[in-house]
C-alpha cells in the first residue's frame, strides 16, 4: 500500500503565552534567516524529500525509529537496506516479527523494532499515517517528539520537534543556563516560540529540518561555528560568551556494573546453539547463546558452569564488555569443544548453521561474543 498523502493539519498547536515570566522579553531570530541558510546548506539524506517533492510520511517515520539514540552516519546504511527489504509501510506489516528483529540486528534498543512492526500494521489497518498530533501519539511507539517530527516534516503542520539539537540551538539562543535533564520542559516552550514567525508557519517542513541541520553542522556540542550561523546576531548565549558551555547538564549517576556468562557450544556441523529471549523486557525477542542471568555479583566460575546447558569440558574464552543505557555488562564467555549437543539441551533452543547467523535477530552484544569464539558476522 502506497503511504498516505499529506493532508490539511487537523489541528493546530496551543498559543504559547509569551507573558509568563520564563518566556518574557525572548525574541526569537528571523525564522527567513535560517530558511535562507538552509536552502544553500541542507543535508542530503535518503529519507529527506528534495525540493519541490512531497515527502514519504513512511520514510520519515522510519528514520525518526531509527536516529532515536543513534548517529546519522550509523543509521544511513541500515536504512538504506531496511528500505529495499521493506520498501513500503504494508511489506513491513507483513513481514514476520523474525524477519524484522534481524534486519534491525545491530542498531540496538529492539523495542524500537517491535513497537516499528505494531505500528506499520496500525496505520496499515487504518489505510495510512495520521496526519495530527494527536493520530500519531496513539500509534505504538510515537512519543511527542517522534510525532513532531512527522507531523511537522511529513504533513506540513506549524510545530516544532524538539531532538538534542534543537534543544543545544535553543539553550544557545537564549541563554538558558539550567541544567538538562531538568531544563527541558522549558526548553520545549522555549523552542516553540521560534514558531510564532509566520516564515516558520509558512514552511514548517523546511523549518524543523533546518533546526536540525543547524544544531548538526553549526551549532555543534563542542566547537560551535558561531562566526556562520545564520542566527549569530540574535544569540544571546554567544553575546554573553557561553555558547560553547550550553546546554548545561547535570552530573551524570554512575553507571551500575552487571555481570553474567555465557555459553558457545557447536556440534560436529558447526551449528551454533542458541536461544531466544523472552518477548518483553532488554533485547526481548532476539537471539542469544544460552547463559546465566546478569546480576550485579560476579559469577565464580563454579557458580556459573552449573548453569551450563549441558555437562561438558567448558573453557573460558575470555570477556565481553557491553555498555547499555542504564547499565554496564561484563560476560564471562565459555566454550565446549565441537561435538554431539545432548537432546535434553535442545529443550526451547535451536542449533543454527554460521552461514545463517548474519541474516538472525542477533544483538551485537551476541555477535560479540560469537566473534569471541571465532565467529565473526
Amino acid at each position: 500500500m502506497q503511504a498516505a498523502k499529506p493532508a490539511a493539519p487537523s489541528r493546530l498547536p496551543p498559543r504559547i503565552d509569551i507573558s509568563s515570566a520564563e518566556l518574557a522579553g525572548l525574541v526569537p531570530p528571523p525564522a527567513a534567516r535560517l530558511l535562507a541558510w538552509y536552502d544553500r546548506h541542507r543535508r542530503t539524506l535518503p529519507w529527506r524529500a528534495t525540493p519541490g517533492e512531497t515527502p514519504d510520511p513512511y520514510r520519515v517515520w522510519l528514520s525518526e525509529i531509527m536516529l532515536q539514540q543513534t548517529t546519522v552516519t550509523a543509521v544511513i546504511p541500515y536504512f538504506e537496506r531496511f528500505l529495499r527489504r521493506f520498501p513500503t509501510v504494508g511489506a513491513l506489516a507483513a513481514a514476520p516479527l523474525d524477519e524484522v528483529l534481524g534486519a534491525w540486528a545491530g542498531l540496538g534498543y529492539y523495542a524500537r523494532a517491535r513497537n516499528l512492526h505494531a505500528c506499520a500494521q496500525a496505520v496499515e489497518a487504518r489505510g495510512g499515517f495520521p496526519a495530527d498530533l494527536d493520530g500519531l501519539r496513539a500509534l505504538p511507539g510515537i512519543g511527542p517528539y517522534t510525532a513532531a517530527a512527522i507531523a511537522a516534516i511529513a504533513f506540513g503542520q506549524p510545530v516544532v520537534p524538539v531532538d538534542g539539537n534543537v534543544e543545544r540551538v535553543t539553550a544557545r539562543l537564549f541563554a538558558t543556563a539550567a541544567p538538562l535533564p531538568a531544563s527541558r520542559p522549558l526548553l520545549a516552550r522555549q523552542a516553540a516560540l521560534l514558531n510564532r514567525d509566520p516564515q516558520a508557519r509558512g514552511r514548517p517542513s523546511d523549518f524543523a529540518q533546518a533546526l536540525f541541520d543547524l544544531g548538526a553542522g553549526l551549532c555543534t556540542p563542542r566547537a560551535p561555528a558561531c562566526a556562520l550561523c545564520p542566527w549569530m546576531a540574535g544569540c544571546r548565549g554567544r553575546r554573553e560568551g557561553l555558547a560553547e558551555t550550553l546546554p548545561a547538564r547535570a552530573a551524570k549517576a554512575v553507571r551500575p556494573q552487571r555481570h553474567g556468562a555465557h555459553f558457545l557450544a557447536r556440534d560436529k556441523e558447526g551449528r551454533v546453539l542458541l536461544q531466544r529471549r523472552p518477548a518483553r523486557g532488554l533485547l526481548g525477542g532476539m537471539l542469544e547463546l544460552p547463559g546465566t542471568p546478569w546480576r550485579t555479583e560476579r559469577w565464580d566460575e563454579a557458580s556459573a558452569l552449573a548453569l551450563a546447558p549441558f555437562a561438558a569440558d567448558w573453557r573460558r574464552l575470555g570477556r565481553v564488555d557491553h555498555v547499555f543505557t542504564h547499565f554496564a555488562l561484563a560476560l564471562e564467555i565459555y566454550q565446549a569443544a565441537p561435538g554431539k549437543v545432548p537432546d535434553e539441551a535442545l529443550d526451547g533452543r535451536s542449533l543454527l548453521p554460521p552461514g545463517r547467523l548474519a541474516g538472525e535477530a542477533l544483538p551485537s552484544l551476541m555477535r560479540k561474543c560469537l566473534a569471541l569464539g571465532g565467529h565473526g558476522i
